[in-house]
């Protein structure tokens, strides 16, 4: 397998510049990430129940999962984005709505139904810490019936009205129950379908449990879904020799490169050839919250931008170790963050390859 270690900062430069120029389409579930900010000092006591009453000082809000993507590639430079999925017709999908117009992110493909719950994440925390440990439990709202048919038609003529105008399809799958999210079996074979009848477009997907029932379009599988492991236990460890032959065998399943997560061992792509992309080390306490979406957001810009696949790979990585730094929120990158950290990544490999 071969290691890629360089890339010329005016390689870097160049696939930057065409960043504005790229039009992405966003194709899932568009959540709300809603933050409670709580002043532990003020908590009170409920006099109904007894139980603490946590005194809630501040809320935020900002587009999650699919959002997530979105507010990445928009803080990055890119071009037009439209937001492809669905909401429900309540207030937080009147807040979602404001928040990606503000990203500049189109939502006339965003289709309201009025039977369904915009889904949200709902996240307290102590504002006096802002680490992970100041962090609550967190309240998940999620459709567990059913997506319409008459939804899933809309969802695939959305997608069929924009792509004559794209450079780059994202896929964020991310509801766990099968056919209940934008992403059902229909939309998915839809998805292949398009793919293939559109070489020139980019069509990326990352998926929370269903990344090995995609064709024909780049996947980003994690290491332990590359060898069909969805559900690791805590200490479980993917040998490179299982690891490697399984990103193949995935390849060939799905007709398409594949471009498979190692944590901190950065990326393993599978095309033009089986390519390790490094990570960049860091130090110090990390967040990994937005980490794999911040990922795909860089990769897909330089690939629509026209970088090959292990460019690609490394731009995300770049990415993703900048996200992981901003610790207690839905961090984002700017273009002008990248050159550095290439420098840093750059030197680090150096000092490697001498050792």
């Amino acid at each position: 397998m071969k290691t890629f270690t360089r890339m010329p900062p005016e390689r870097l430069e160049e696939l930057l510049k065409g960043f504005p120029r790229v039009r992405v389409a966003v194709i899932g579930d568009f959540f709300l990430d809603k933050y409670l900010d709580v002043d532990p000092r003020l908590a009170e006591v409920s006099v109904e129940s007894g139980k603490t009453a946590h005194q809630v000082v501040g809320i935020r809000h900002s587009p999650g999962a699919a959002g997530t993507v979105t507010g990445n590639l928009a803080a990055l430079g890119a071009g037009r984005l439209h937001a492809v999925g669905c909401t429900g017709e309540d207030g937080e999908a009147h807040d979602l709505r404001r928040d990606l117009a503000a990203l500049g992110c189109g939502t006339d493909h965003l289709h309201a139904d009025p039977q369904r719950m915009t889904p949200v994440y709902l996240k307290p925390r102590d504002r006096s810490n802002p680490g992970l440990a100041g962090e609550h439990e967190r309240y998940d709202t999620k459709n567990r019936s059913p997506t319409s048919e008459t939804l899933q038609r809309r969802i695939i003529a959305s997608l069929d009205a924009l792509l004559p105008g794209l450079d780059a399809v994202i896929v964020a799958d991310q509801i766990e129950e099968d056919d209940c999210g934008v992403i059902t079996r229909r939309v998915r074979e839809a998805l292949a379908d398009r793919a293939r009848r559109h070489p020139k477009v980019v069509f990326w997907a990352d998926s929370r449990r269903r990344i090995r029932e995609f064709r024909h379009v780049i996947i980003k599988p994690n290491q332990f879904e590359t060898v069909g492991k969805e559900d690791p236990l805590p200490g479980d460890e993917v040998t490179p020799e299982q690891f490697l032959a399984a990103l193949m065998r995935l390849r060939l399943e799905t007709s398409a490169p594949v471009c498979a997560t190692r944590g901190s061992g950065g990326m393993v792509v599978s095309d033009p050839q089986l390519t390790a992309v490094p990570a960049v080390r860091l130090s110090g306490p990390i967040d990994p919250t937005g980490a794999g979406d911040s990922a795909t957001a860089g990769a897909v810009l330089a690939l629509a931008a026209g970088a090959a696949l292990p460019e690609a790979a490394l731009v995300g990585n770049l990415v993703a170790s900048l996200i992981v730094e901003q610790l207690a929120t839905t961090g984002t990158v700017r273009p002008e963050q990248l050159p550095p950290r290439l420098t840093m990544w750059q030197r680090q490999q150096t000092r490697i390859n001498r050792q």
